[in-house]
């Protein structure tokens, strides 16, 4: 059971890290700040840099694994628009790219764009990531209860 615990967990940690390649990649190319940060996160999750770099290298044929709970889906989006933002530059398409995984992952398509922006502009103002997530958090909650949403542009 521990074993099928740990092969889980590692497909995880591996399909993160595709997904933050996959970004990365957007531009064309994975500059030496980019892998630096996929490193950085896969050594966070128990990975070393060498399995960084194979799981980087071998992300065409990767499955996306979703996350079991909201705490991870949103770690997992933080990080996404923390690698976007790895490289001083926001290019619209690696902001799609952030807000189409937001969506993959899970969150209502009505907030993405808002979710997206709130994390990198608390990512730009140095915000730790708890206070980032517990803010996020509260505004997930204000916008999951109730009625959808309807003509208020979220």
């Amino acid at each position: 059971m521990f074993g099928f615990f740990e092969s889980e967990q590692n497909k995880k940690v591996r399909s993160h890290i595709h997904n933050l390649a996959a970004l990365a990649r957007v531009d064309g190319h994975i500059d030496e700040r980019e892998m630096n940060f996929l490193v950085a996160v896969g050594k966070k999750n128990g990975l070393n840099a060498n399995d960084v770099r194979s799981a980087v290298s071998n992300a065409s044929s990767h499955v996306l694994h979703i996350p079991d709970n909201d705490s991870e889906r949103f770690d997992q989006i933080f990080d996404l628009v923390d690698m976007m933002l790895a490289d001083g530059v926001v290019d619209d398409n690696e902001m799609d790219f952030c807000i189409d995984m937001a969506e993959k992952l899970g969150f209502r398509k009505a907030i993405v764009g808002v979710l997206v922006r709130k994390i990198s502009m608390g990512v730009r103002d140095g915000l730790p990531r708890e206070q980032i997530k517990e803010e996020s958090q509260a505004f997930l909650n204000f916008q999951g209860k109730g009625e959808p949403a309807h003509g208020n542009g979220l």
